[in-house]
């Protein structure tokens, strides 16, 4: 296993093979349940270098729309395209290994390891070797050893929990464990990192802190980010571009400060009620 990319790295790898649309082209997908349409025409592009906000009230279908490109719901109708190739429906075991990348609302967090531990653990699921090499490490096992432990120690240093690196995760507070979260999401080597709701819980200094990390990820450690959240100044600050969804339909997509003084979205937080 390779480590992790450096930025000049990540860049010429994503220039190859990327259609002019976008790395990520999600095109007309729906989705229904029992005749409910939970996604229904959803298309945007996710471009190298950016980090895409998308955004809603609650039941907008935020999520649903997550799981039918990462490939946990098979779409009713619709494309997923990345890196010019069709994915839809792949497994998301399938979408992981191509580069694309979740998070979940719900932490999958070891939290009897330490941080560093977890984040090795982490590029541990993707490492694959005989069970003779398991028993028997050559020179190659343990290069690869080493470049996992070196890949994990950037990592942590990276998403700001170096003085955090050896203290069990069960002891983090909660603006710690969603850094580690993201942490255990890059350990996959994603070229597409995908975050549903990663700020949840935080304070707002926290959350800024946790938005100026993100921002660093972006052509270091990651080629784009689409970025599913309800803190809205979090969203705003980061995102080069954001995509508003309705009723699971898009209502709007551009610039953050387009989309903050475009009156269908006012109307879709404050008219219906929902935040």
């Amino acid at each position: 296993m390779s480590a992790v990319l450096p930025a000049t790295e990540i860049g010429a790898a994503g220039a190859g093979g990327t259609p002019a649309g976008g790395v990520l082209q999600v095109r007309g997908l729906s989705k229904s349940f029992g005749g409910i349409h939970a996604v229904k025409d959803i298309s945007f592009d996710v471009n190298p270098g950016e980090i895409v906000g998308l955004i809603g009230p609650n039941g907008a279908g935020k999520t649903t729309c997550f799981n039918l490109i990462t490939g946990f719901y098979t779409p009713s109708a619709g494309q997923v395209q990345f890196r010019g190739n069709d994915v839809t429906g792949k497994a998301p075991y399938e979408m992981a290994r191509l580069g694309i990348v979740r998070s979940f609302q719900k932490t999958n967090i070891l939290k009897s390891l330490t941080v560093f531990e977890n984040v090795v653990t982490g590029h541990y699921m993707q490492a694959r070797q005989s069970l003779w090499r398991t028993f028997f490490p050559g020179r190659r096992v343990r290069d690869t050893e080493r470049e996992i432990r070196d890949s994990a120690e950037r990592i942590v240093h990276t998403m700001g929990l170096a003085q955090r690196i050896d203290v069990p995760a069960y002891m983090l507070s909660c603006g710690e464990l969603r850094l580690l979260e993201v942490a255990l999401a890059l350990s996959a080597k994603p070229q597409i990192l995908m975050l549903d709701e990663p700020a949840a819980g935080l304070n707002s200094e926290e959350a800024k802190t946790f938005g100026e990390i993100l921002k660093k990820l972006r052509g270091r450690l990651v080629q784009s980010i689409l970025l599913v959240e309800h803190n809205m100044g979090l969203v705003m600050s980061v995102s080069d571009r954001v995509v508003v969804m309705h009723f699971g339909q898009k209502l709007v997509e551009g610039a953050p400060a387009q989309v903050q003084s475009d009156p269908r979205v006012i109307e879709a937080y404050l008219g219906g009620g929902k935040h």
